[in-house]
Order: C-alpha cells, then sequence, then structure tokens
C-alpha cells in the first residue's frame, strides 16, 4: 500500500465527526515528487537497458537485482495521478478504478523494493560467510522461481488492498487513500500494522541479522589477497547502500505512518499534534521517494559487469570527440 497519501493523517475518525480537517499543501510538494520520481524513472530505464541489452548472462545476483529495478520503475505509472491529486488540494479527479490502480502500483513499488533488497541482502550473506557451502541463493533457477513467487505475493497483496481502500466523497472531495475516509479508519489501522509487522519490520530485521553476520566474518577475511580485499570492499559498499536506503527511505515513512494512524484512530480530536505529525509524514514521504534514485547505486557496487558497461559507455562517448578532433587535423 501506498503511505497513507499527505492529508490523510489529519482526517475525521470513524468516531468523529470533528474539525480537525487536512489543509491544502503548496503546489511544490506535487513539483519535489514528479522530480524526485522522474529522475529515478530514468536511471532505473538506463539500469533496465543495461541488464537486458548489455549483460548476457546473468548470476542470481544479477537476477535480484533487475527485479529490484523493474519494481522502483514500476512508481512511475503512478507519478502523474499523485502529483495531480496534491495539486488539486486532494481533489481525486479520476475516478475509482484509477485510484484502485494507483493504490496497486505503489504496493507493488513500496513492498517490492523492501522485499528485492532483503533477498539481494540475503544473497551477498550467502555468499561470503557460507563462501564454501552449496546454497539455494546462489543456484540460478531457485532465484528466478523465488523472483515468480515474490511478485505473485505483491501482486495479491496489491489487489487485495486496492479493492479493501475505494474512493469516496468526504464533504467537498472525492479522496483516494486518505483517512479522511471516515468508514476505513479501522481498515487503515489494520492494515497498517499488517505492512509494517510482516512487510517492513521482519525483513528489516532479517536484512540487520545477515549483515551483523556478515560484518564479523569480514573482519577476519584474509585481505593479503587482491580477490579478499576485493570481496571486502564489495560487501562493505552493499552493506552501506542497503542500510542507508532502509534508513533514509522506508524507516521515516513506516514509523510516522504507524503513529499518525494510532493517533487517529484512538485521539482524533488532537489536532495540533495531527498537523505537526503532517509535516513528518510529508518530509517522510519525500524521503521514501529516493529510494528508486538510490538503487542503481547498488547496481554498480554488487555488480562488476554492471559497472564495467557504465564505464565503456563512457569512454565510448569520451572517444567522440578525440576521433573528431583527429580527423580534422588529419584533413589540415
Amino acid at each position: 500500500m501506498e503511505p497513507l497519501v499527505v492529508s490523510s493523517l489529519l482526517g475525521n475518525s470513524s468516531n468523529d465527526s470533528g474539525s480537525c480537517l487536512g489543509e491544502t499543501k503548496h503546489v511544490s510538494i506535487a513539483c519535489l515528487l514528479s522530480l524526485v520520481f522522474f529522475l529515478g524513472f530514468l536511471l532505473n530505464m538506463f539500469s533496465l537497458w543495461v541488464f537486458c541489452c548489455r549483460l548476457p548472462s546473468w548470476t542470481s545476483g544479477t537476477t535480484l537485482q533487475f527485479h529490484l529495478a523493474v519494481s522502483d520503475a514500476i512508481a512511475i505509472a503512478a507519478t502523474p495521478m499523485m502529483a495531480a491529486y496534491f495539486a488539486m488540494g486532494n481533489d481525486w479527479p479520476f475516478g475509482r478504478f484509477l485510484c484502485q490502480v494507483k493504490i496497486a502500483l505503489l504496493s507493488l513499488h513500496f513492498y517490492g523494493s523492501i522485499m528485492f533488497l532483503t533477498l539481494i541482502s540475503i544473497h551477498r550473506y550467502t555468499a561470503v560467510v557460507h563462501v564454501n557451502r552449496s546454497s539455494y541463493m546462489k543456484r540460478k533457477d531457485f532465484v528466478r522461481k523465488l523472483c515468480a513467487g515474490v511478485w505473485s505475493l505483491l501482486l495479491i497483496q496489491a489487489l487485495i488492498y486496492a479493492f479493501m481502500l475505494p474512493p469516496s466523497k468526504e464533504g467537498s472531495h472525492n479522496h483516494c487513500l486518505s483517512i479522511h475516509q471516515k468508514k476505513l479508519t479501522d481498515t487503515y489501522f489494520i492494515i497498517n500494522f499488517i505492512l509494517f509487522i510482516i512487510w517492513f519490520l521482519l525483513p528489516f530485521f532479517v536484512l540487520t541479522a545477515c549483515y551483523g553476520r556478515l560484518a564479523n566474518t569480514l573482519t577476519r577475511l584474509n585481505i593479503s589477497r587482491a580477490n579478499g580485499l576485493r570481496v571486502k570492499e564489495k560487501s562493505q559498499r552493499m552493506i552501506g547502500m542497503c542500510l542507508f536506503i532502509f534508513g533514509l527511505c522506508f524507516l521515516p515513512l513506516n514509523v510516522v505512518r504507524t503513529v499518525g494512524v494510532v493517533l487517529k484512530k484512538y485521539y482524533p480530536g488532537q489536532c495540533h499534534v495531527l498537523m505537526q505529525l503532517e509535516t513528518a509524514y510529508y518530509a517522510s514521504w519525500i524521503l521514501a521517494g529516493p529510494n528508486s534514485c538510490l538503487d542503481p547505486l547498488l547496481y554498480c557496487f554488487g555488480s562488476q559487469k554492471f559497472r564495467d558497461t557504465f564505464q565503456s559507455l563512457r569512454i565510448r562517448q569520451g572517444d567522440g570527440p578525440n576521433r573528431s578532433d583527429s580527423e580534422m587535423s588529419a584533413n589540415q
């Protein structure tokens, strides 16, 4: 499910018709979100092109990185609708079907990113800590089937949430995925805790455990050999990037949203607190967007082939002017 949209932290609860109403935010919010996701779209389209057209053979790790890029690219389809919703003062203009499409796409994007980041972490753990043991995570056929299973679960979840959270008219505004929808307050509360516990906390603990063991193994790794040093540097970069993405993009969003639904359900009259929380929620929502921009860095850290392809493109672009200069010199 998409982070509970913008003004959703300020609406009325199911038990209160109160006066704590959402406020229209500055149009710069819509512009900033559009810019962040468009940049992420360009980076991930480039990443997908490299995976599909420049890497003829994939390892199990490359397969996981490809599926992470797909989950990131999905967000661009929902971005124009989100930007229009924010810009129009949280008044949904696109009808029921597109509201449900937006919910499904954002659910696939956010929780697909979390799941594939976690699987990449598990893969790196098995590749370094259990380097001399056989593991299913090292088998390409198993990883392909695992990715298909993850997408199936994500799609089922996205469709369920899309049908459980239809748009509705509250006052003069049509709302899509908002706690202003008074009849859905309890539904939002339950869904949030399912997402928070199963789709965020559990992957986060798995990732942390993998990298704790991985960091301990790296301290004992023999770096006197070039291969040992290369493995250590690659693993440290991936550790830092995965934890940074989780900490920056997903942790604030899930924590602030959870606090928001609790306050909205049990303390709907605390308008001042809810309005302050809304500001924090905006910040966490904007921070969640750059995960699609940061993940391509993970591909460079995790795949030597990806990094070599990127560098070869840069070299080719740099060779163009040199060749032209040589030809001009010869003609002169």
